[in-house]
């Protein structure tokens, strides 16, 4: 009697065995596609989509300029705020960190520090080399001796044209905007586009006297 219930027992337990086996296959692979789906929304959300995204948050953050060892952009000090006259030698738009426009004054040579190089192409500015302009902005001294201007407005003597780079209370305009933004120039930029003629190398300072 025994024998018989075991033998009627063992075709029915195989029986179940070989039904749970293509379930069990079945939510491997639905927990392996669910897997798989997360870690995709993981890399997305921590990869950005866009890599202009990248490089305009890298130009959102304060850096402390090689040489000189200014904070940029976040280094505008409102209570050093101040106009100097003088007439542009050179431009340099460096791979990163801000233009640098040697001035020439009456007694001194200030290095001005506006804007990162995509705002200052945004601009459409041509050629500005040899113009009498005034520079308004945070003037300071850097650590190799040299006069620097962290620039909020750059206005032209003749036409009185002006280019702005920072709000009244030194805000930089660039923060928090896409690379495809456009700047706030009043008046345009320093005349008809034709391909302005700029340095570039790793300082473009212009030394102090």
């Amino acid at each position: 009697m025994v024998q018989v219930t075991a033998q009627v027992i063992s075709p029915t337990v195989r029986g179940a065995e070989q039904i749970k086996a293509p379930l069990r296959i079945k939510i491997d692979r639905e927990w392996t596609a669910v897997r798989i789906m997360l870690l995709i929304l993981m890399a997305v959300c921590v990869c950005p989509v866009n890599p202009l995204m990248r490089i305009s948050y890298a130009q959102d953050r304060d850096m402390i300029l090689p040489g000189s060892g200014i904070i940029y952009p976040g280094g505008y000090d409102p209570n050093t705020v101040g106009d100097v006259q003088g007439r542009i030698s050179s431009v340099v738009i460096p791979e990163s960190g801000p233009v640098r426009i040697t001035l020439i004054a009456d007694k001194e040579t200030y290095a001005v520090l506006a804007s990162p190089g995509w705002f200052w192409r945004d601009m459409d500015i041509t050629n500005p080399e040899g113009m009498e302009v005034n520079v308004r902005g945070s003037k300071t001294v850097g650590i190799d001796g040299n006069l620097y201007i962290i620039a909020q407005e750059i206005k032209m003597i003749r036409s009185k044209k002006s280019l702005i780079f920072r709000s009244e209370s030194g805000k930089a305009l660039w923060r928090g905007m896409s690379q495809t933004g456009r700047p706030n120039a009043r008046g345009g930029g320093f005349g008809p586009s034709s391909g302005g003629r700029t340095g570039r190398d790793s300082s473009g300072v212009g030394r102090g006297r």
